[in-house]
């Protein structure tokens, strides 16, 4: 397995812990948008968003890939979408992260989410045959997520 690093920096493993998915087949585009949703939130509502999200009744607001979205019902709420796959791969991280958490001593109520980010990760290339031995590329992008929380000194 290859080494990688976090894009995060100040990492304080006395009070914070941390996840990574590397590879995961979904969206980088919805993923960005999912991790830009759920930063700065606590880990259970965090949780409870995604719990929503993948039982259709909360839309994500699409703010940077929102070309030809429908809006969402809703007060004012503009483009949204629902992406079960992106939101069922983070909810498994965050329950690792809380896990990993719990493993230090951390107080899992307590936790906020400091930093969740996306990025694209390699590209599985594939093809399909077409008639007169054509062929059509099919490829699949892969993305790797990385959450960090934060125990709140209250």
């Amino acid at each position: 397995m290859a080494k990688f690093s976090y894009s995060f920096q100040n990492f304080d493993p006395e009070r914070m812990a941390k996840a990574s998915g590397r590879d995961l087949r979904i969206s980088p585009k919805l993923s960005i948008e999912v991790c830009r949703e759920i930063k700065g939130m606590m880990l259970n509502d965090a949780i409870k968003l995604l719990d929503e999200v993948i039982a259709k009744k909360r839309p994500i607001h699409l703010r940077r890939f929102n070309d030809s979205q429908g809006h969402k019902r809703g007060e004012g709420f503009g483009p949204g979408r629902y992406p079960v796959k992106v939101a069922k791969e983070i909810k498994k991280l965050l329950l690792n992260v809380r896990n990993n958490a719990e493993q230090k001593g951390l107080d899992p109520d307590r936790l906020r989410i400091i930093h969740a980010a996306a990025h694209r990760g390699p590209v599985l290339r594939g093809y399909i045959p077409r008639a007169f031995g054509r062929a059509t590329q099919f490829n699949e992008q892969t993305t790797h997520i990385e959450i960090v929380v934060e125990e709140i000194r209250r």
